[in-house]
């Protein structure tokens, strides 16, 4: 008897997701808990593990396709169900795992062809050239038949050279908008299109700050705790939110409304393998520096990998993008809604300043850039803010102070 794996909510508001990659195929033995599919929201990559032992009946959808909450994932006959139709005592573990003896049909090349990993077009192609894909050797991620690997073999077959293949096969490439591109897309459309943003630019002298980080390395830093400056970027904005909760208000949707958040959730842009994700560390406030630290780690590892838990995206309430990474040392970043700002930090460059007395020094500047919700936050306050927040950074020992008085 099968039971039909239902697709469970992943996430609030989620109603559909694309199947990325099936771990398993039909006919296999699988575990409970084992990971059955990856499977991609509007957020992030989802791991979807199986509630039984057993062994995959169905599958469902194929990889690209789009699947429905609550409606079945892939269909499993769970282990022990046998039993409970009156298998004989010394047959039961048999019953449990042995494969179902069936006749085979000869297999056509068509049927090949749609157990290889490729796409639509590629098949197309080859049914164009009655060709078995299961006899070309694919380049792709885990064996995928690719346009180009079909056009070699075909050049192969002909007695072409290679490089003839080559010239023929440069042509343009579509893909469809979707996932987390179209999702940020439509995300960043709409706060460009309903929040009147403005810029602040200011610069940093971090040097000192620098310093303190490389302490922290040597003292607390360890292969499992990579101590960057970002978790002493993050402190001290939460620090500064103290002084302008303000900066850490959301509006209701009507805007008649403003709520002072109490938890200063500060999000992360981070170039992730499935686009743009801000995952968020959670109350702020109340970490220390090591704590923060270690949150970075883990946020900064899952966005990376698109793996993470659609928890650690939702309730951010303020967020640091840090272009300088990349390349660049100013932007205009986009708020990210419904919160009211947003800080990029550009790289850090070594520049000549004036000390005291005239002299020129080398320094370490950052440059940041700050957009506002011109609505709720004036050019006066996000100036004060970043004023305080730059103390904190280029003094570290006011900040270390202001920890102590929490």
């Amino acid at each position: 008897m099968n039971k039909d794996f239902i697709l469970p909510d992943i996430g609030e508001g989620i109603v559909e997701c694309e199947v990325i990659e099936w771990k398993v195929k039909e006919g296999d033995l699988i575990e409970e808990d084992q990971i059955v599919v990856d499977v991609s929201t509007d957020k992030a990559i989802v791991e979807i593990p199986s509630m039984y032992n057993g062994r995959v009946t169905k599958l469902y959808y194929q990889e690209s396709d789009t699947a429905e909450v609550h409606k079945p994932l892939f269909a499993i006959e769970v282990e022990g169900e046998e039993q409970s139709r009156g298998q004989p005592e010394d047959n039961k573990q048999a019953a449990t795992v042995a494969v179902p003896v069936m006749e085979v049909p000869v297999i056509s090349a068509a049927a090949t062809s749609d157990k290889v990993l490729t796409t639509p077009a590629v098949r197309k192609m080859a049914r164009e050239h009655s060709l078995d894909l299961a006899t070309i050797a694919g380049t792709g991620k885990q064996g995928r038949v690719l346009k180009e690997d079909v056009l070699a073999y075909l050049n192969q077959k002909a007695g072409k050279q290679t490089a003839t293949v080559q010239v023929n096969s440069i042509q343009d490439r579509r893909e469809p908008i979707k996932g987390v591109r179209k999702i940020m897309a439509e995300r960043m459309a709409d706060s460009v299109a309903t929040i009147p943003h403005f810029t602040f630019i200011d610069e940093f002298d971090i040097t000192e700050l620098m310093g303190l980080r490389s302490d922290l390395v040597k003292n607390h830093g360890s292969d499992d705790l990579k101590i960057t400056l970002m978790p002493l970027f993050i402190k001290a904005l939460s620090l500064a939110l103290n002084e302008f909760p303000i900066v850490n208000s959301r509006a209701n949707t009507e805007f008649t409304e403003l709520t002072y958040l109490a938890s200063h959730n500060i999000g992360m842009a981070v170039d992730g393998k499935t686009g743009l994700l801000v995952p968020n560390i959670k109350n702020v406030q109340q970490l220390g520096l090591l704590d923060v630290a270690r949150e970075v780690n883990r946020l900064t590892e899952s966005a990376r990998s698109g793996v993470i838990n659609p928890a650690d995206l939702a309730g951010g309430s303020i967020t640091i993008s840090n272009i300088g990474v990349i390349g660049g040392t100013a932007a205009m970043p986009i708020i990210n809604k419904p919160e009211v700002a947003i800080v990029a930090l550009g790289k850090i460059q070594k520049l000549p300043r004036f000390d005291a007395n005239n002299n020129v020094i080398s320094r370490n500047i950052l440059t940041v850039s700050w957009s506002g919700d011109h609505r709720i936050i004036d050019g006066g306050t996000i100036a004060r803010f970043n004023k305080l927040w730059k103390q904190y950074l280029e003094q570290p020992q006011t900040m270390l102070l202001a920890m102590l008085q929490l």
